[in-house]
């Protein structure tokens, strides 16, 4: 499809519905709001065998770092270690002869398991809540991370274990599907959806990235949800605070139907609220899933508090 023929997001989204004002003009949290005490009670209440298991993908993996295209992988780095206590090197010198090591991390806020900002991405010159995108300029002023991280997240969450679903160790590039294959999946797995609860998706799309390195770049497009206006309206309804998923930007990069990019970060996040977890590690948790017959669980989890942040790591926890 050629440039000319994609839509503008402000008119492919003229006539999708938003959340803006729904909490109050300052709102910077979203639908998390619909994460009640009652909520996080039904979370707590998933709890059966006391069995934890943590969703961030390790960052320095040997393996590599899946990243989205242009944001690089972190860099961890000494600051001290033994070898500054070596001849002639001047480690610092402890009261009682203590020795230490400290490090340092260089690394894009968006380049692993993080949440994003509600104010993360935009069109039409307004970010989450119709708040002035140029609150974005030399940091978000309006709707960081840090108002998510400050609320924290949890309650009831369902894993849909798409692959397995369709039978396949990982779903292929380019690979889509909708919110009703999201709920053909509950169904299949005994685990209906509910009205608020968090969404964990799995499509073990990233094995690819740690079969084919650098390869996985090439004619990037990941797989996952696509954008219909039924979609969003289910997305509104159903009251969905949080959609968790293990690949990179948590749908499909292109747009198979109209050749725009990553349509729900603006149709979900920017009108809706909805908050974006990325890069989850989902297979221990998705295998002892398949061994039990549960998927839903408790979900907590709060990214860091980092001022005016457009995303932040965050190592989200399942109890099951």
């Amino acid at each position: 499809m050629s440039d000319a023929a994609v839509p503008d997001l402000t008119e492919l989204l003229a006539d999708s519905p938003t959340n803006w004002g729904k909490w109050g003009p300052d709102d910077e949290v979203g639908s998390l709001n619909y994460l009640t005490a009652e909520q996080v009670l039904a979370g707590a209440a998933q709890i059966k065998k006391g069995k934890v298991f943590t969703l961030q993908r390790l960052i320095g993996d040997p393996k590599g770092d899946p990243v989205w295209p242009g944001r690089n992988p972190a860099v961890r780095e000494m600051t001290l270690d033994e070898s500054h206590w070596d001849e002639g090197n001047n480690g610092p010198a402890f009261p009682g002869g203590m020795h230490c090591a400290d490090d340092t991390l260089t690394a894009s806020l968006q380049g692993s398991t993080q949440y994003d900002a509600l104010g993360h991405v935009w069109y039409d010159g307004k970010i989450w809540n119709g708040f002035d995108a140029r609150t974005t300029i030399g940091g978000l002023s309006k709707a960081s991370v840090a108002p998510i991280a400050e609320r924290g997240d949890a309650g009831r969450a369902v894993l849909l274990d798409i692959a397995r679903h369709r039978g396949k160790e990982y779903l292929e590039p380019y690979e889509t599907f909708t919110h009703e294959d999201l709920v053909a999946c509950a169904e299949a797995q005994g685990t209906p959806i509910r009205p608020r609860d968090i969404l964990v998706v799995r499509t073990n799309h990233l094995q690819l990235f740690f079969e084919k390195g650098d390869k996985f770049y090439s004619d990037f497009c990941e797989a996952g949800l696509v954008y219909s206006p039924e979609l969003v309206s289910w997305f509104q309804e159903m009251e969905i605070p949080n959609l968790v998923t293990d690949t990179i930007a948590n749908e499909v990069t292109m747009d198979p139907h109209n050749g725009a990019a990553l349509v729900l970060h603006s149709a979900l996040m920017r009108n809706l609220g909805v908050a974006f977890t990325e890069i989850c590690d989902l297979e221990k948790l998705a295998t002892d899933c398949a061994d039990d017959g549960t998927y839903s669980f408790f979900y907590v989890a709060a990214p860091l508090k980092i001022s005016e942040a457009t995303g932040s790591p965050v190592n989200p926890v399942a109890i099951k």
